[in-house]
């Protein structure tokens, strides 16, 4: 049936799209944790194991880590796996609080 089918296809686009703001978020995190640790991606990498330029691959978006590599990288930079999940950690909850408030301010003023 071809509803079935279209919703197949909208479940994995979806899914796609939602792999893709994880992916985003753990980039954006190693590049953080690593910077805050002062730790190049060469120094990186050679913590992890792999070629040098893994590290930049994955932190530039042009790389998918696999589930063993990100656990090297955690363990490489002290912090657990989740940590890598978490989103925009380098933002503070202030910092959070006062960009959801100007947005609604924007908001409510253009009413």
């Amino acid at each position: 049936n071809t509803l079935g089918v279209n919703n197949n296809i909208m479940i994995i686009l979806g899914y796609t799209k939602n792999m893709n703001s994880y992916f985003e978020a753990v980039r954006q995190n190693i590049k953080y944790y690593r910077e805050a640790q002062e730790i190049s991606q060469i120094k990186l990498a050679m913590l992890c194991d792999c070629g040098t330029g893994t590290i930049g691959g994955i932190e530039a978006g042009k790389a998918k880590p696999s589930l063993d590599m990100l656990i090297r990288i955690a363990d490489a930079l002290k912090i657990t796996p989740a940590d890598l999940f978490i989103r925009d950690v380098s933002k503070t909850k202030v910092d959070i609080k006062k960009s959801i408030k100007t947005q609604f301010d924007t908001f409510f003023a253009s009413l």
